[in-house]
């Protein structure tokens, strides 16, 4: 759980044990999380264009496929490998597998890892994937070997569009 809902809860003088805010709130966030219209029409377009997009993220079973079910994710792409569920975390390779397997693909096919963390996403992308690298300027200094380099999501799918 950790050491931010035990300080909220402190902070807030709440009655309630932590476990259960924390619970509270897991079941809570899918209600909380919006996907950007500009976001959503940019995985259009690039369906629309022969892409295969899947969702490849280290999220928990509890919350995570709520979060892309109520965001209306689950019908912009393709596919989705959840760490939760699938029980591999990135930077396996066998996450990225998944993936492909379920777009119809495989790793040899030379795909697109998009991602914001240089380990996770970047780092086991670049096992058969090329790969962009949001940079939110979380990793100040930190060298790094992506294909590309993007401020956002909508830059990535521009970029994308370009290599097609």
């Amino acid at each position: 759980m950790g050491v931010l809902p035990t300080k909220a809860r402190d902070h807030f003088a709440l009655p309630e044990p932590v476990d259960g805010l924390w619970r509270r709130y897991r079941q809570r966030m899918p209600y909380l999380v919006r996907c950007r219209p500009e976001v959503m029409d940019g995985l259009s377009r690039l369906r629309a264009s022969g892409w295969r997009v899947a969702i490849v993220t280290n999220g928990t079973a509890d919350n995570q496929p709520g979060k892309i079910q109520r965001t209306g994710l689950a019908e912009a792409v393709d596919a989705y490998a959840l760490s939760g569920i699938e029980g591999i975390r990135k930077p396996d390779t066998g996450r990225f597998e998944i993936a492909a397997k379920r777009c119809s693909a495989d790793l040899a096919d030379r795909g697109w890892m998009v991602g914001d963390h240089l380990i996770a996403d970047i780092s086991g992308g670049q096992a058969g994937l090329r790969t962009v690298w949001i940079d939110r300027g979380t990793w100040p200094g930190h060298e790094h070997d992506a294909d590309h380099v993007a401020t956002d999501v909508l830059q990535a799918m521009e970029i994308l569009q370009a290599e097609r």
